[in-house]
Formats: structure tokens, sequence, C-alpha cells
């Protein structure tokens, strides 16, 4: 989860907390700490890991052409790879559609016997890039993205105005396009994170309301299109929302909604201690009984327990530690018992997928 810090608590929700201790009573437990200590009942899991029911891909994100001759692929564990694809690639003119890189990824994964689930990027975490169309950038789509800015006032990437029912409509015309080619022949994909930090002051035309509408129209739009393959969508946070103190409802519509259709339901990052994620899509997946499949993505710095939103992370050499312990049986154990996934990405991040989960899973049957 990359917007995360557009989301910190107001002040004023800060002090009605502070005043509403009493009401609960001094040795009350705090509702925002419930899943804190949860992981460490999977502490002692040592590799190697088990063999179990998880589909586990490996997650390339844009860099695909890191499939070729990857060791995932003599790996009868990994049944497959995840790659992101922007809508700018695979729309590069309106109404106009190029597959070929995922007819080429596709084509590769099989002589392999490995499988193939795409995410589709509508966001970008790089202010320099737009996941979007040239032509969405049109005032006929309301320019059809907001440029996304932290609290330190940098940008931070470019978000799809998810909740104009022009651009939703122009993404289920791409939906419909790539399930005429690859229906049931993917393993599946996922749309993007919900997490964005738009507010109706920072961003004119955007309402809380509606883009709960339009992540719900490009899920049914997807489910539509796609009745083959796995369909999920990345529901980690909402605008306007934080568990448990601000609670709208947004993110457990989102849950519903996904078992009503038939949409799956996953999220980025898999951190175990920490309470953001704890109390919103780690608590839904924990919480629910699904018949829809539930996936978790260990993504950038999660093996050294960061994101790449945290500051203080530097990518090619933070281990997070002084001395560095492999986390992978953990977040496996976490993931497989207390999630109960059905699907795990774990990224291709240098060296932690060659040096600490390839060996995990080496030595099972």
């Amino acid at each position: 989860m990359r917007f995360l810090s557009a989301y910190p608590p107001t002040i004023a929700l800060l002090i009605c907390s502070w005043l509403s201790i009493p009401l609960l009573g001094q040795d009350a437990p705090n509702p925002a700490n419930k899943y804190l200590d949860a992981y460490k009942q999977y502490l002692a899991v040592l590799c190697p890991i088990p063999a179990d029911s998880i589909q586990h891909f490996v997650y390339f994100s844009r860099d695909r052409e890191a499939i070729i001759d990857h060791p995932f692929l003599d790996h009868p564990r990994f049944v497959g790879a995840q790659i992101m694809y922007s809508w700018r690639q695979l729309e590069p003119q309106k109404g106009k559609y190029n597959f070929s890189h995922i007819k080429e990824d596709l084509r590769y994964l099989r002589k392999h016997q490995k499988k193939l689930f795409i995410q589709l990027q509508d966001v970008t975490f790089d202010p320099r890039y737009k996941a979007v169309p040239n032509y969405l950038l049109d005032p006929a789509y309301d320019g059809g993205v907001y440029e996304e800015i932290s609290e330190q006032v940098k940008p931070e990437g470019w978000v799809a105005k998810r909740w104009n029912e022009a651009v939703q409509e122009r993404f289920r015309l791409l939906l419909n396009a790539l399930a005429k080619e690859f229906d049931g022949k993917i393993e599946g994909l996922n749309l993007q994170e919900t997490a964005i930090g738009a507010t109706a002051e920072k961003v004119p035309g955007f309402s809380e309301s509606k883009y709960l509408a339009g992540l719900k129209a490009n899920m049914r739009a997807m489910k539509e299109a796609f009745p083959n393959s796995t369909c999920m969508i990345y529901a980690n946070f909402m605008p306007g929302e934080w568990l448990p103190w601000e609670d709208k409802g947004y993110l457990q519509s989102l849950y519903e909604y996904g078992e009503e259709i038939g949409v799956g339901l996953g999220s980025p990052d898999l951190l175990v201690r920490r309470k953001a994620q704890l109390n919103h899509p780690l608590k839904f997946m924990h919480e629910g009984e699904f018949s829809v499949p539930i996936g978790i993505a260990v993504q950038d710095g999660n093996y050294v327990a960061k994101t790449g939103a945290d500051q203080d992370y530097q990518e090619e050499n933070d281990r997070g530690e002084d001395q560095h312990k492999n986390k992978v049986p953990l977040l496996h154990a976490f993931a497989q018992d207390f999630l109960k996934v059905d699907y795990m990405f774990w990224v291709n991040q240098a060296p932690y997928f060659v040096e600490d989960v390839l060996p995990c899973f080496d030595s099972t049957n």
C-alpha cells in the first residue's frame, strides 16, 4: 500500500477518541490493538514450508522480461507469474488495443507449464508516469487522472478517476477486449489497490460515495467480462475511513460486494505487525467467511517488514534490522492459517526471493 500516508487520523478524531476512553473503562482493551499480537503464534515456524493448497505466484510488477530463465520456472511449488500491464500499454490509442506483451508472456509461461495472473494498472507511484492512455487526459473524461500529493507536498503518482462514469465505461471496454482474448486462458486478473488520497476538497468532482460506486462498477464489469478466470480486487483502504475509529462501512461494503458477485478479495503488503493493515484488509480476510478466492501479496519491502511508502526504506540495501532473519515462514504461516488465503503473490525482489523464499520452498514434498 503506497498511499497510506494520505490518511492520518484527524485532530478532532483523536480528541474524540481520547474523550471516549473513560466510557470504555480503565481496563477496556484498545480495539485498534485487537490483532496486534496475532503474528506471535507463528514465530516458531521454520523452513521448509510444508505442502499446502495455496497457489503461489511470483510477482514481477512491470519487469516482465525477468521471467526469462527465472529459477521459479523449474520449481513445482510456484504455479506461475503475476505481471502488471498498464492501461496505457494495452490501449495506446482509443479503441485500438495491443495485447502483444501478454500473448508473448503467456506463450513463454505455457512452455514451462506455468500460469499467468494479470495485474491491471491504472494507478502509478511515480509522478513521471501515467498509467492511462493519453486520450483519457481530455476534458471529456475530466482529465482522466489526478495527481497524488504526499503530506510533504511532494508528487507521488497519478490515479485514474475511477469515480468518473466516462472513465469507467472506457475501462469496461478494455476489460471486454481483454476477455475476448484471454478469459479462461489466464489464471486470473486483479485490479490495483483501492487506497487513494483523494478528497472532495483536493479533487473537484470526487466524492467518497462516487468512488465506492466506481470501484463496484469496475468489479462488476470485470466479473461479467471474465466468467472463467479468477477475478480479484486489492481492497485495502478507502478514503474518508480509518478503522476502527472512523468506520463508514466502505471497505466492509467492498468485501461484501465481492462475495456477492463472485470477485475475489486481496491486498498488497503482508505486514503482520502493522495496525493499519491489521485493522483494514487483514481484519476482513480473517473475520470473513468467503466462497470467493482470497489473495495476499508480499510486495517490495515486505520481506523486511516495510513498504515502498516508508521514508526510511532503501530498496537496494535495507534489510530492516541489524541481523536479518528470514520472515518467509512467518508470512506463509500467517497467510495460510490466520488469513486462509487461496493465492500468495511473492515479489521477485533481490536478494530476498532467491535467498529467503526459494530455500524455504525447496526441501518440501
